[in-house]
C-alpha cells in the first residue's frame, strides 16, 4: 500500500512576486466545503516569518490565492511565524489549529527556543477568512501537531497534540481550557522499527470510519528522513491503537522532496475524503506543495491489515 502522486505535482507555488510568499509555500491545511477544496498553507517571504495564506479550487489541483495572508503574526508569542495550519468544520463552525512560534515564552521554566518559544494554538472563524485566536492547548513546552477530531468525544472537543515523544490526547469543554487532568498519552516512536524510531507526529484531521478513528501521521528516522504511516483508533477511546502497520504508505521521492529548503520531507496537514478518494495535501522539501491520493476503502483496508 503506498499513496499515489498526481501527476501534474507539485500543485501549489511559491509567488515570486509576492514579498510574503516568494520562498516557500507548503504544510497545508485543506478543508472540503461546498464542492471546494479550501486550503490554508505557510507561507514564506522576504522577512522569513511564516504566514498563513488561503487559497480555493474546485478539483484540488488549479487553486486560485488571497493576494494576502488570512493570518500573520500579531504580538510576541508568535512574531517568528504561525506554522501547519489543520482546519475542520464542527457542528457549522470552522477551527484552525496552528502553530505559533514567537520571541516571547510562555509559562513556567526554560524557554523551548533560542530566545523565545511556541504554543500549539486555536482559532475559530465563521466564514473561513477572519479568524478568532482562542488561546493554545498548552504552555510552556515543546508541543504542536496538534489538529482537532471532526466531532465531539463523549461530550468534549477532542485533540491530538504532540507532547515529545508521544502523540497525546486532549479533551475541552470550550476550546479555550484543556485541563491537564484530560490529557493521555497515545502512542510514540517504535525503538525497534526502520523509519519511526526518532520522532512521530499527527497529520491532517481525523477520519471517521466504522472500524475505529483512520489516522495518517508523520515520522522520521534517526537520518531525518520524513515518511507517513497510518494508524487506527478506538471511537469511543482514542487512547487506545486498534492497528498500527509497521511500514509506511508514503516518503519522499522526487527531487522537489528530496531536497528543497529542508531535505528529505514530505509533511501533511490535510487528508479530506472526497467521494471516496482520499486527498493528502503535503508538503514538499518544505518549499513547495504536493497531491498524492488514494481510495478510502483501501486505507481501511491497509490499517486492518497491513
Amino acid at each position: 500500500m503506498r499513496l499515489q502522486r498526481h501527476p501534474v505535482n507539485p500543485v501549489f507555488l511559491p509567488d515570486p512576486a509576492s514579498g510574503w510568499q516568494c520562498y516557500n509555500v507548503f504544510n497545508p491545511g485543506v478543508l472540503y466545503h461546498k464542492g471546494l477544496f479550501h486550503m490554508f498553507y505557510r507561507a514564506q517571504g522576504l522577512d522569513w516569518v511564516s504566514r498563513i495564506g488561503y487559497a480555493v479550487s474546485p478539483d484540488g489541483v488549479h487553486w486560485n490565492a488571497l493576494r494576502q495572508p488570512v493570518l500573520s503574526p500579531q504580538d510576541g508569542t508568535d512574531s517568528r511565524g504561525l506554522e501547519d495550519p489543520r482546519v475542520v468544520e464542527i457542528d457549522g463552525v470552522f477551527f484552525m489549529t496552528y502553530t505559533a512560534y514567537g520571541r516571547q515564552f510562555t509559562g513556567s521554566g526554560e524557554p523551548t527556543h533560542a530566545g523565545g518559544g511556541i504554543l500549539p494554538m486555536v482559532a475559530r472563524s465563521e466564514n473561513l477568512l477572519e479568524w478568532e485566536r482562542l488561546g493554545p492547548i498548552a504552555v510552556g513546552e515543546d508541543n504542536k501537531d496538534h489538529v482537532l477530531f471532526p466531532r465531539k468525544i463523549n461530550g468534549r472537543f477532542a485533540a491530538l497534540h504532540r507532547r515529545r515523544p508521544n502523540v497525546w490526547l486532549a479533551y475541552s469543554e470550550d476550546l479555550r481550557a484543556w485541563p491537564e487532568s484530560l490529557m493521555a498519552p497515545i502512542y510514540g516512536p517504535r525503538k525497534d522499527n526502520w523509519w519511526d524510531n526518532t520522532s512521530v507526529g499527527s497529520n491532517g484531521v481525523p477520519i471517521e470510519t466504522e472500524h475505529g478513528w483512520l489516522l495518517l501521521n508523520h515520522a522520521y528516522d534517526q537520518k531525518n528522513v520524513y515518511r507517513l504511516g497510518v494508524i487506527l483508533l478506538d471511537l469511543d477511546d482514542p487512547t487506545r491503537v486498534i492497528r498500527r502497520p509497521k511500514e509506511p504508505v508514503f516518503w519522499p521521492e522526487e527531487l522537489w522532496e528530496l531536497r528543497g529548503d529542508v531535505p528529505n520531507v514530505v509533511f501533511s496537514c490535510a487528508n479530506p475524503v472526497v467521494n471516496g478518494t482520499v486527498y493528502v495535501f503535503y508538503g514538499g522539501g518544505d518549499h513547495v506543495i504536493g497531491l498524492a491520493t488514494c481510495t478510502l476503502d483501501e486505507l481501511i483496508d491497509y490499517a486492518l491489515h497491513g
